[in-house]
């Protein structure tokens, strides 16, 4: 736990700020949903699979939510770039997080577990 507690506490203002955010915001989506360290960096399980990471983008130096199987999501708000599999949603620093489109992606992501889309 220790390392994954540095990994927040060593960002830089504001991206430390949105992230302990959006930790809380996606811990308290569902009692299932764990917080671990992975590849350096934080990553949300649900029942032991992982389902989402946060990260910050390498040459727009923003932070997101990388959902992992964000394919099955046609989500607006959510970019794919190159990825495959993966797509991210993208925060400004300057501006709130969009509360109501973080609970909802989480939920969608949740559900593919939930549901059986994704086995567990």
């Amino acid at each position: 736990m220790k390392q994954l507690d540095d990994f927040y506490l060593n960002q830089e203002e504001p991206v430390k700020g949105i992230f302990l955010a959006l930790k809380e915001i996606i811990l308290k989506q569902d009692e299932n949903i764990t917080n671990t360290l992975k590849y350096g960096m934080p990553f949300f399980c649900y029942k032991r699979k992982m389902f989402c990471y946060l990260w910050i983008h390498k040459k727009l130096k923003k932070p997101y939510i990388g959902i992992v199987e964000g394919k099955h999501f046609d989500d607006p708000f959510l970019i794919q770039e190159k990825r495959s599999r993966m797509k991210i949603m993208m925060f400004n620093v300057n501006e709130d997080l969009p509360l109501e489109e973080i609970e909802i992606v989480i939920q969608k992501a949740v559900n593919l577990y939930k549901l059986g889309i994704i086995k567990v």
